[in-house]
């Protein structure tokens, strides 16, 4: 009888050999390690299941947020296992979505990975649709998922009703990168083409490694560990492109009105970003997943552009002659769906993926690591020597130049346009009948009690995040908003990540009543894992972002609100663990519950019902365009016209 089988019908025997396998990897640190001290054999024998998690330790994924069921039996099988002997951490939560939220905000915030673990079928779509937030904002995330068996013997329960093979991989595959264990001796090609994704240097994705249920316990006698190590993955270069580095130098030289748009892969290119600006009189847009990346009162920052941007960046796009773009994906909202740089015309696009790179027309693309290219840039303009010659070298720039002057005059009306609206701190709501604090009141009190205290916030969809990324003004990132997938739930789940982290952190969600309502699961998962940080629940019992969009567009509101009295508080309190504040009705009250939340050692929620209504004073208003019901026309007019 081979010896995989005979496993099988001894699980003692096989439970004894996870186990001492554990043991050593946990008294060493790690695989690589204990392959290194000759007390793990390059040649073992293991199943699948087993050899998956030992892939994923030597790429360090050492923590798993899991929904199990009868797609995934095996694995939790492993994972427990291991868990009991310190060398992984298993998370159960109560939803997959939730799961791959947590997962991406901890990538995001720490850069630690973890994997989701989920079954077959519905688990697996709830992990799939989740994970267009860790696709859309460039973060790598693992997905473990159960899958059909690879016999087909007939339709396996919760697959995709459909006589046809591997539809799930071809679904997944669609959304990001998939692969399929259908052949267990292929392991190593998934977990190196896994690695390449989640851990790309440019812009990470989720990947997807489908599990089918009859090959998770399959037997691998003699595997070779090798297979399965990872690789170390290079990191991109500054441009190589010099002949086009000199077209750039040039561009600018020619170039009056300079504006430099920062999106999500200008992060960690702070500094280098200030510098180009000082060297050619330039001032920044910051997309709002860069909140931070440079102080928001430098005075060449203009804050945020965009459908929903500011006085100060909107004008910054539209008035500039040349745009520099540094790692953005210039998604429809924040370039006024193609439309928001009416003037320039060039392009320099400083980007690791040439798609985007390349995204506009007249580009003069620089295909490389933001902050190196920068550097390179920087230098050539600051010094003129070397590959082009001192003619290169660029006026030097008035700090008080007309430009500059022009967009401070912007930032200060925007500056003032928010503080008026700070100060009308309550408006009489129609739906509550009263007066209730303004949601530019209410979050500019929460983010400035934050970032004192060094609290990681957390935005989640619509209303509250529209308002939140106008208001944040961070000196460095602390602030995490999902701008590029919208997705409702991400902050109440994020809150999770602070129980995962290696070194925690205190996080607070500013969550609407329609977003908490998406993953209130948080209030058993956090306490059952430690989570600490307080969810802001921001109530007007409706969607505003949507009932106002509607509003502008076709003077009626529709199907957007509700009528339910909700008691947020009691709903709270009925979890163990939890602690519950009513935030009052000024922001006094308000940062006085978020000072009680914080003193406690787990997690909170504030409840705070706020205005909704077409008094002007009551939100920050939008500043461009945006291609969406009847502005479409105007909109696609425009860009077409630009040309950009």
């Amino acid at each position: 009888m081979e010896k995989g089988l005979m496993w099988h019908q001894d699980a003692a025997t096989l439970e004894q050999a996870r186990r001492e396998r554990a043991e050593v990897l946990a008294a060493h640190g790690g695989v690589l390690e204990a392959l290194g001290a000759g007390a793990l054999d390059s040649s073992i024998d293991v199943t699948l299941s087993e050899a998956l998690v030992l892939g994923l330790l030597a790429q360090d994924v050492r923590s798993f947020l899991t929904v199990f069921g009868h797609g995934s039996t095996e694995i939790g099988e492993v994972l427990r296992i291991y868990a009991e002997a310190g060398v992984v951490k298993v998370y159960p939560v109560r939803s997959e979505i939730e799961a791959s939220h947590a997962a991406a905000a901890l990538r995001w915030v720490t850069g630690e990975k973890a994997a989701v673990v989920t079954s077959i079928g519905p688990g697996a779509l709830q992990a799939m649709a989740a994970s267009l937030m860790p696709a859309s904002n460039g973060l790598g995330v693992w997905y473990l998922l159960g899958d059909e068996t690879s016999q087909d013997e007939g339709y396996n329960m919760q697959q995709i009703p459909k006589p046809e093979q591997g539809l799930f991989h071809r679904l997944f595959q669609t959304m990001s990168e998939a692969y399929s264990l259908h052949t267990p001796e292929a392991l190593g090609t998934a977990l190196r083409r896994g690695h390449l994704a989640v851990d790309h240097p440019g812009r990470g994705k989720p990947f997807y490694l489908l599990m089918p249920m009859n090959t998770q316990h399959a037997a691998l006698p003699g595997f070779n560990v090798r297979e399965i190590l990872p690789n170390a993955i290079p990191s991109p270069g500054a441009s190589p492109d010099l002949e086009r580095t000199n077209e750039a130098v040039e561009a600018i030289q020619s170039s009056q009105r300079i504006v430099i748009r920062a999106g999500g892969g200008a992060r960690g290119a702070g500094e280098q970003l200030l510098r180009l600006a000082d060297l050619v009189d330039g001032v920044v847009v910051t997309s709002p997943v860069v909140s931070g990346v440079i102080p928001y009162h430098h005075p060449r920052n203009m804050s945020v552009g965009g459908s929903k941007g500011s006085i100060c960046g909107n004008f910054a796009m539209e008035e500039a002659d040349l745009l520099i773009v540094v790692g953005s994906r210039s998604v429809c909202q924040s370039d006024s769906s193609r439309t928001a740089y009416p003037g320039a015309k060039r392009v320099i696009h400083i980007n690791s993926d040439l798609a985007d790179a390349m995204h506009y027309n007249d580009t003069i693309a620089l295909v490389g690591d933001a902050a190196k290219t920068l550097e390179r840039l920087n230098d050539l303009l600051d010094e003129g020597t070397g590959e082009f010659g001192p003619s290169t070298v660029i006026d030097e720039v008035q700090e008080d130049s007309p430009w500059l002057q022009a967009c401070r005059k912007r930032k200060e009306e925007w500056d003032d346009f928010k503080r008026v609206r700070y100060n009308q701190e309550t408006l009489f709501d129609e739906k509550f009948g009263r007066e209730l604090l303004t949601q530019p009141a209410a979050i500019h009190a929460a983010v400035t009690w934050a970032r004192a205290g060094k609290v990681v916030s957390f935005f989640d969809a619509g209303d509250v995040q529209a308002n939140g990324f106008q208001i944040v003004e961070d000196d460095s990132p602390l602030t995490f908003t999902d701008t590029g997938a919208s997705y409702m739930g991400f902050a109440v789940s994020a809150l999770l990540s602070t129980a995962v982290a290696k070194e925690p952190f205190y996080g607070l969600a500013f969550t609407g009543d329609g977003s908490f309502m998406m993953n209130p699961q948080i209030l058993i998962d956090g306490v059952e894992h430690g989570a600490k940080g307080t969810i802001l629940l921001l109530d007007n019992r409706r969607m505003a972002a949507i009932s106002a969009l509607q509003g502008a567009q076709y003077g009626q509101e529709f199907a957007t609100d509700d009528g339910v009295e909700v008691d947020y508080v009691a709903m709270a309190k009925a979890f163990s663990g939890v602690q519950a504040f009513h935030g009052g009705y000024c922001r006094e009250s308000l940062v006085q519950a978020l000072d009680v939340a914080r003193t406690h050692d787990g997690l909170s929620l504030v409840y705070v019902p706020v205005y909704y209504g077409d008094n002007p004073l009551g939100g920050l208003g939008a500043w461009g365009r945006w291609n969406v019901g009847n502005w479409v026309d105007a909109t696609q007019d425009l860009r077409h016209k630009t040309g950009l």
